[in-house]
């Protein structure tokens, strides 16, 4: 009995002890795993691994960069969502860390208030932000390489999507001290001020000029100029309205010397607020045709493109919600994947904007890098006043997709074969062709670039916070990084978003907007049958009854009801199958969801208690 009761003993004490052992190789795991720096990351675009851009950047590293990341994280009043965010930006920083082995060191600071953190924050310009308790919080990044400095003054939890960009570009910058010059020629107040004599007034900079000045050196070209200086890297000229002949010469002699150029143009300038363009069946439009032929571009400056997959939900003036063809948020394929500038782009606005074109005989390459999609077709630009209802009922497909973006590369030739369009004689030489080539990539928008399109602004406790809903300022960040010649970054700001839209949905919304149309398309039809119909009978009628309506015509009337009543109808089911499919979508997600986990939990138990089950039958 006492042998029975002392195995009993052990064998607890063996157990006991064999937990402990277990407990003690768990902890023995956390500790050496704390010190690993071991990441599986398992979304889509790998939202949360540096990129091949960053780690390119980082092995050409050749001076030792600093990170002092400043926060309050002894601050007991910060707001829970941003200790998440901070908390992302501490595994990111550790991310650079390992990745560049060696050659970045993060260190982070704790800046309370009249500490010598708290100094060193305010000397390096970082800005705090107030907090309703009316403490005073840090949350921004120093970088420091030799004698070279680059800041993120406050960390924007609503540019989390640009975060990785922030860090690489400021890294890239200390190692690269020299900055890139962008030359901007534009009759749209880009700059925040008059650049000509019918504007009223000054404005704040608009947001790509100001984002540009992070990383480029960016120069005013005078609307008046006659020379550019060959310093200049790269030339964005947008809505050249009028331009003279002086100028478009200079545009031609540099690109001809070998230089790089972005061209926004547009044939239907929203963005143009100047005295006499208030009138929108007179739209203000900018073209370059003289250059455009030497270039091998076509674009017609009185047509605007519809894109009846594409459109866009607008307010109305009468405060309808509707869906305007004529503004495209392009998507999905109708960017080029292959190139650079786009192929990790998802989104874009254009409001209002044109087609452009290969010139038949032009020895050129012509890569489309935006395309409409096929159920596109273009209208006059005064037809952009009568609303999406009259476009849509007006709308024709064409046979091919217009192009939006295109990039047109080769060793141009003159576009003023005569001479400079000037008496006065030229101190340089004209350049008749060009020995190296050249980049040139054409917009047919330039109301993408105003701030109202692509970026959302509020204020929040004395700061002004914004967040993109588009990749418009993405495109022409990614087409300056790669006309001047830093590719890497491109693939960095282009990733994945955190936010992705329901393509089901979408698909759902485009097929019922095809059959409204239709619909739509024939109830017009019957419109102008019936009153084709009653001309006729009336002309039919005595001269005497012509005030009078006939039998006929109150027949042909009555029956055009009797139509109008049951394509409305027809219209309302449209509606109610679309909102019945979405509810279906939407039920059909919910249970997936309720009862997926659940059901593969249940059955992999079954299928673990069956080959149990038939292992202890064995022999």
């Amino acid at each position: 009995m006492a042998d029975k009761m002392n195995m009993g003993v052990r064998r607890v004490l063996v157990s006991f002890m064999g937990l402990g052992v277990v407990f003690l190789i768990i902890i023995l795991v956390n500790v050496l795993l704390s010190f690993a720096n071991v990441r599986w990351d398992v979304t889509e675009e790998k939202i949360y691994s540096l990129s091949k851009g960053s780690k390119k950047i980082l092995e050409r590293i050749t001076v030792p960069v600093t990170i002092s990341f400043f926060f309050n994280r002894s601050s007991r009043n910060l707001p829970t969502d941003l200790k998440l965010y901070v908390r992302r930006v501490e595994e990111f920083l550790a991310e650079y860390e390992h990745a560049a082995r060696g050659k970045v060191r993060v260190q982070k600071y704790d800046p309370r208030p009249d500490s010598d953190e708290e100094d060193w924050a305010q000397k390096y310009g970082l800005r705090p932000l107030q907090l309703g308790t009316g403490d005073r919080m840090y949350c921004g990044l120093v970088f420091t390489a030799a004698d070279q400095e680059d800041i993120i003054p406050f960390l924007d939890p609503a540019r989390e999507e640009l975060l990785e960009y922030d860090i690489t570009r400021s890294i890239y910058r200390v190692q690269s001290p020299k900055k890139k010059i962008i030359g901007i020629i534009s009759t749209l107040p880009v700059f925040g001020e008059a650049t000509s004599r019918q504007w009223q007034g000054a404005s704040a900079p608009w947001l790509f000029v100001s984002e540009l000045k992070k990383s480029y050196d960016v120069r005013q070209i005078g609307l008046f100029a006659d020379k550019i200086d060959p310093d200049i890297d790269l030339l964005i000229i947008v809505h050249p309205k009028n331009l003279n002949q002086k100028l478009q010469y200079a545009i031609d002699q540099f690109v001809l010397s070998g230089k790089n150029a972005l061209v926004f143009v547009d044939p239907f300038c929203l963005s143009d607020q100047s005295q006499g363009q208030r009138n929108l069946i007179q739209p203000s439009k900018s073209s370059l045709k003289t250059l455009f032929r030497a270039w091998g571009i076509r674009m017609d400056a009185s047509k605007v493109v519809a894109d009846l997959d594409q459109p866009t939900t607008l307010r109305s003036r009468g405060n309808r919600v509707v869906q305007s063809p004529l503004w495209i948020s392009a998507r999905d394929d109708t960017f080029a994947s292959k190139e650079i500038i786009t192929s990790k782009l998802e989104k874009m606005l254009f409001p209002v904007a044109g087609a452009l074109q290969k010139s038949p005989q032009s020895p050129y390459s012509f890569t489309p890098l935006v395309r409409t999609s096929k159920n596109a077709a273009l209208f006059d630009s005064f037809k952009t006043s009568l609303g999406p209802e009259a476009i849509r009922r007006e709308f024709r497909a064409a046979p091919e997709p217009f192009t939006l973006i295109a990039q047109v590369r080769g060793k141009f030739k003159t576009a003023f074969p005569a001479g400079p369009p000037y008496k006065k004689n030229s101190l340089a030489k004209q350049i008749k062709e060009a020995k190296k080539e050249s980049t040139i990539i054409i917009v047919a928008d330039a109301d993408m670039l105003a701030d109202r399109f692509y970026v959302q602004k509020r204020r929040v406790l004395g700061f002004v916070l914004t967040k993109m809903f588009n990749d418009n300022l993405n495109f022409v960040a990614n087409a300056c990084e790669m006309l001047t010649g830093g590719d890497e970054l491109i693939s960095i700001r282009s990733r994945g978003r955190f936010e992705r839209p329901f393509t089901t949905v979408i698909a759902l919304q485009r097929r019922a907007q095809q059959r409204w149309l239709a619909k739509e398309q024939e109830l017009a039809r019957q419109v102008e049958a019936t009153n084709k119909k009653l001309r006729e009978l009336e002309q039919q009628k005595d001269p005497s009854q012509k005030l009078i309506i006939s039998p006929e015509q109150e027949r042909e009337i009555a029956r055009f009801r009797e139509k109008k009543q049951r394509i409305k109808k027809e219209l309302k089911e449209v509606r109610k199958n679309l909102r019945a499919d979405i509810e279906c979508l939407g039920r059909t997600l919910k249970a997936i969801n309720i009862f997926a986990m659940p059901f593969c939990v249940s059955m992999a138990g079954l299928l673990l208690a069956w080959h149990r089950h038939r292992r202890m039958k064995r022999p």
